[in-house]
């Protein structure tokens, strides 16, 4: 009885590696396919100044309630060096009141009468 049992398990050893190679392991498995994740479009914004945008910043710009560099640039498609320049025209011409200076970070409102 213990001949008939080893023999049996040296038999589930050979179809064990008889499978094996069939069963399409190793290489020539399909290799899982990782996500690479969300890949965000490259913007298109404005580099240089023309007349359409002048004329949108003078006008669009100071009915904002709240202004910085990263509004103009989402609202304006315009580069921040372009909203850059525009926040200090627009401070220095008196349209826009700034509420908040913090590093690079300059937050605006709109220039109201009564807040003169």
């Amino acid at each position: 009885m213990v001949g008939s049992c080893c023999s049996f398990s040296l038999l589930l050893r050979a179809k064990a590696k008889a499978a094996a190679p069939s069963s399409g392991g190793g290489k020539a498995a399909k290799k899982k396919k990782w996500s690479k994740g969300k890949v965000k479009d490259k913007a298109q914004h404005a580099v240089a100044l023309d007349k359409t945008i002048f004329d949108r910043i003078v006008k669009d710009v100071p009915t904002f309630r709240m202004i910085s560099q990263s509004i103009l640039i989402e609202r304006l498609k315009i580069n921040g060096s372009l909203a850059r320049r525009a926040i200090a025209h627009l401070e220095k011409e008196g349209q826009i009141k700034r509420i908040v200076h913090h590093s690079r970070q300059l937050i605006y409102t709109r220039a109201t009468a009564s807040s003169d």
